[in-house]
């Protein structure tokens, strides 16, 4: 017990509190993306920030506590760990990027967060805490209050909302029909492709663009009870 009680009293309480700054500020992001459902939420933030910060703190004492007198030949960089975070990040945001079958990419967003939250880790390892604190509330300001007020009351293509679809059908004949009355449908098409399975079997995919919500259930009703339809996935990409 008394050895406990001993390393807590040698610990730094000025390291401590950056830490603790720094998983409080990653917090934040990491519950704004678990609130959305997420992969990646407030332990991934934290943990992020957590070490990011240790890793920098390491970085720098370890650089300034070398006597130069001593060892006139050896050069120290502060922030040598902390640009290996940076770099070493990249790969747990690539993990977040999904690439789907048409090509869509989703996930964007929360890898820039991941990013984010390592770099408030180095920032306040660095001793930029304010800095930190700031660009934590901006970055907060803008996913929640500016970009869902420029989809309400923006202009009408900030508005839309992007789709994807893919169907299968059975039948050669009803395949056809509808090619030929996609540009009946409520909705914009884009990157369209399509697939023959076999004789019997067809595939299309696309993004789409819908102009409301309502547009999205006029397609999904037309599409439902479309003949000779085996299968078909419509849903937003975030």
């Amino acid at each position: 017990m008394e050895t406990i009680v001993h390393l807590l009293e040698s610990l730094e309480s000025n390291i401590l509190i950056k830490i603790a700054v720094a998983v409080l500020l990653s917090s934040v992001i990491g519950i704004e993306r678990e609130l959305k459902k997420k992969p990646i939420g407030l332990k991934t933030s934290a943990i992020i920030a957590a070490f990011s910060c240790l890793l920098t703190v390491v970085s720098v004492e370890t650089a300034y506590s070398i006597d130069p007198n001593l060892h006139p030949s050896v050069r120290t960089d502060p922030l040598r760990l902390a640009a290996q975070i940076v770099s070493g990040i990249g790969f747990l945001g690539a993990g977040a990027i999904l690439q789907r079958n048409n090509e869509a990419i989703t996930g964007i967003t929360t890898a820039a967060m991941i990013w984010g939250s390592a770099s408030i880790g180095i920032a306040v390892g660095a001793n930029f805490i304010k800095e930190a604190i700031f660009t934590a509330l901006i970055v907060l300001l803008i996913v929640e209050v500016v970009a869902p007020a420029l989809q309400t009351y923006g202009p009408k293509r900030l508005r839309q909302k992007e789709g994807q679809l893919s169907i299968s059908i059975t039948d050669h004949a009803s395949f056809e029909q509808l090619i030929q009355d996609l540009p009946s449908f409520p909705v914009t098409f884009h990157e369209v492709t399509i697939k023959k399975e076999s004789d019997a079997r067809f595939t299309l995919n696309a993004r789409l663009t819908f102009s409301s919500d309502d547009s999205y259930y006029t397609v999904y009703h037309q599409l439902s009870v479309w003949p000779h339809v085996e299968t078909f996935d419509l849903h937003f990409i975030d």
